[in-house]
This record gives structure tokens, sequence and C-alpha cells, in this order.
């Protein structure tokens, strides 16, 4: 299912919409799966471990060129061994679909999909 997620393309948001809340995130949370939380109804968020500060800056330039690719730029924080990964929508302050889209890239990346 986070396959399906993968295969679209982030949209870009224009504002004037309401973010998802309630039942719709916990839908796409439901297809997203692999350990991604939803804090506060806000953003998403998830902590990647590598061995090394190496892997865990390349697969933070891997999100950085998924950013580029789909114009939707999510916050990177890399230290020793970890990449945590945030998401959200700026314009509404608050989560889309695309969001998600975003999301479900970045896992496909990490499994080498």
């Amino acid at each position: 299912m986070a396959k399906e997620l993968a295969a679209k393309t982030c949209t870009p948001c224009k504002g004037g919409v309401p973010p998802l809340t309630g039942a719709q995130l916990i839908g796409l949370l439901k297809l997203l799966n692999h350990d991604w939380r939803v804090v506060d109804e806000h953003h998403l968020e998830k902590e990647y471990q590598f061995p090394n500060f190496v892997d865990a800056l390349a697969f933070t330039n891997k999100v950085g060129a998924i950013a580029e690719e789909q114009n939707h730029h999510p916050d990177i924080l890399t230290t020793w061994g970890k990449t945590k990964v945030t998401i959200w929508t700026h314009k509404i302050d608050g989560l889309t679909e695309s969001d998600f889209i975003f999301a479900a890239k970045v896992e496909a990346a990490n499994l080498g999909a």
C-alpha cells in the first residue's frame, strides 16, 4: 500500500484548504506504515538508524534529491547514525496527502526500491 502512495506525485498546495484531521490521517498512516508517526495532527516524523555517520548522510542526500524532484521539502536532522525526517505542508501549517506521498517515497529510498 505504501508503494501505491510512493507511485503518486506530490501536488503543490496553494493554500486555502484545511489540513487533514482524524480519520483522514489514520487512513493515510495505515497506508504508509513503516513506523511513521503523526504528531499532534500537524506533522509526520520518523527517525532512521544507521551504523555510522556516512550512511546517515548518504540517506539524507537521497531524501534531499527526492525533495527537489517533488518540490516538497522536509526538515531533516542528521547526526551520527541517525536521520530524522519531519514533514508537513507549511502553506497550511498541517498535513496533506502530499506529505504522506513524500513519506512513502522516503521509505522506498530507504528500502532501496
